[in-house]
């Protein structure tokens, strides 16, 4: 998983530094009105840890949760 920024010309998403390879699948998150927001060391790393116990499975689903916390009540 790549974290990486990247702008707009002319229809087309340039990102600086590494290059993502041809076919490469990519997520895109676009901000609203020129909001932005920086990661620290910390939460970069927290992030690609969360991202990685979700690609394996570790999550729970919505249903679940609101399930969860429906019986917490």
């Amino acid at each position: 998983m790549k974290i990486i920024t990247g702008t707009v010309l002319d229809g087309q998403i340039v990102v600086e530094g590494q290059p993502f390879a041809e076919g490469e699948m990519v997520t895109v998150l676009g901000t609203e009105d020129n909001e932005t927001f920086r990661l620290s060391p910390a939460e970069k790393k927290q992030l690609l840890e969360s991202i990685a116990q979700a690609d394996r499975g570790e999550f729970v689903d919505a249903e679940q949760l609101l399930a969860e916390l429906d019986e917490s009540n």
